[in-house]
């Protein structure tokens, strides 16, 4: 952090590594390991990488996970052009057609054509996995949501300009939810919204999230006919906020019950044209028309949540009977009332829920 004693450090790596007698063949492809990637504003996708093997040089044909390109410019630490680069040397790529993921094994290729075929077979082999974990769950992955109540997942797919801001934001997504609901990132690498990833999206039921980053023309058309979601942002605060906003609104509302008033069935009419009618009196509080209603009948709870259709008094129609009286009453899709049966009347609110 401070830069110090990095002569110091740098000479003691050299020494071990003469005294391992650690070597490579230098006159070869080159292949190596993507050490970093990111989507550079002016310079486009750039790849850090270490060369394992071989010799780099500008103007290969590299492949790097479902990257490819021609190098158009090699660049060193202090960011000097190279026009090649050996054994165990870490050096920038321009030229790939996006950003390749960290830990990514690169290769020189011979032909445009044949970095062309490796990609696209990447990219199809993503896409099928993506297709299989969206809809799949291991057996243990089974048992524990017959044990549980079963989770319901909000999917989504993460771009970013910076490999390391896209796992952050991954991290951050997977630490969010609860027992019910939880964001499933199917996806996440740097580099521009490709139409593979609104591919991948799709197959996934999946809204794709750009971080400093935008969709190609061509992805954006593909995206709007397959009916993809692409949202865009620039502060991960935005992004977090609203994700916790959609699972918020994916938890089922808590059901606040308050209570009315208890009837009692004191007889029963079966009237033509209109089906059971129950002659009550009220016994507490009052009862009132389009509220819930409970039916008991010998400490048994024969109707939950019925709706209480018709409220008369006589042969008036009314909307609240007090306690004391006696009133008729019918029950929507509810025929089975019997005389002795008891009647808990009472609304239900429903509560918004939020995550904490």
């Amino acid at each position: 952090k401070e830069k110090i004693n990095l002569t110091g450090l740098t000479d003691a790596i050299l020494l071990q590594a003469e005294v391992m007698d650690l070597r490579a063949n230098a006159d070869r492809s080159a292949e190596g390991v993507v050490i970093e990637a990111q989507l550079d504003k002016g310079r486009g996708p750039v790849a850090t990488v270490l060369v394992k093997r071989g010799t780099l040089k500008r103007g290969d044909i590299v492949v790097a996970g479902s990257a490819w390109g021609k190098a158009r410019a090699l660049l060193d630490e202090r960011n000097a052009q190279l026009s090649e680069a050996g054994p165990s040397v870490p050096v920038e790529i321009l030229g790939l057609s996006e950003a390749p993921t960290p830990g990514d094994v690169f290769a020189v290729v011979e032909s445009e054509a044949r970095a062309r075929e490796l990609t696209e077979y990447r990219q199809r082999v993503k896409r099928e996995k993506g297709q299989v974990s969206g809809g799949s769950l291991s057996l243990a992955d089974m048992m524990a949501k017959l044990g549980s109540k079963k989770i319901s997942e909000l999917p989504v797919l993460i771009k970013s300009d910076v490999q390391g801001t896209a796992e952050a934001i991954t991290t951050s997504l997977e630490k969010m939810g609860n027992d019910e609901v939880r964001a499933r990132v199917v996806m996440h690498g740097a580099g521009g919204i490709t139409e593979s990833d609104v591919n991948l999206a799709k197959s996934a039921g999946a809204p794709i999230l750009g971080f400093n980053v935008r969709a190609s023309k061509q992805a954006r058309e593909l995206a709007e006919r397959e009916g993809v979601e692409i949202r865009y942002y620039s502060i991960i605060y935005d992004l977090l906020d609203d994700i916790k906003g959609v699972l918020s609104g994916m938890l089922a509302p808590l059901q606040r019950e308050t209570f009315l008033g208890n009837a009692k069935v004191l007889q029963t009419f079966d009237i033509t044209k209109v089906g059971r009618v129950a002659g009550c009196r009220v016994t507490e509080g009052v009862v009132r028309k389009g509220a819930r209603v409970r039916i008991i009948r010998d400490d048994v709870v024969v109707l939950e949540l019925g709706v209480l259709n018709t409220l008369k008094r006589f042969k008036d129609e009314v909307n609240e009977v007090p306690s004391g009286q006696e009133c008729g009453m019918q029950f929507a899709g509810f025929q089975d009332i019997k005389e002795g049966d008891y009647i808990e009347c009472f609304t239900v609110e429903e509560i918004k829920r939020t995550l904490d």
